[in-house]
């Protein structure tokens, strides 16, 4: 009986641990200004430098490259929910306004196109023309 108490004990333990919080990325810098960042051709080079590796990041630059391939490839699972929003606006920037810039980050990150498709699908559903 004394054994059943701690099974159900370790599995409460361990399932919280599963669904833990953590499972999500740092919100710590969900309070940039990403339209600030987005409307700053110099600034947005700063961030697209240091995500292809040819210039310094920003503590905020570091994080984003380090968990650039990850997000991409699934979707943005661990993003909160201002991060997917951001994510998305981004996207969707970088493929209007940016269409040169676009191309390079998803060579580097998707050189397969095999996630590009769904974001650049996603873009036309909001509107967006994306030049063949």
């Amino acid at each position: 009986m004394m054994s059943t108490k701690y099974l159900i004990v370790l599995c409460c333990i361990v399932a919280a641990v599963v669904a833990r919080p953590s499972d999500k990325y740092t919100d710590k810098y969900d309070n940039l200004n990403l339209d600030e960042i987005l409307g700053n051709k110099r600034l947005l080079q700063a961030y697209v430098n240091c995500i292809l590796e040819k210039g310094k990041c920003s503590p905020e630059g570091k994080e984003l490259k380090e968990h650039l391939q990850e997000a991409i490839e699934t979707g943005c699972s661990k993003c909160t929910e201002t991060q997917e929003k951001g994510a998305y606006k981004a996207v969707e920037f970088l493929i209007k306004n940016e269409l040169e810039t676009w191309h390079l980050l998803t060579d580097k990150f998707d050189p397969d196109g095999q996630w590009r498709k769904k974001y650049e699908d996603r873009a036309r559903a909001n509107g967006i023309v994306i030049p063949e």
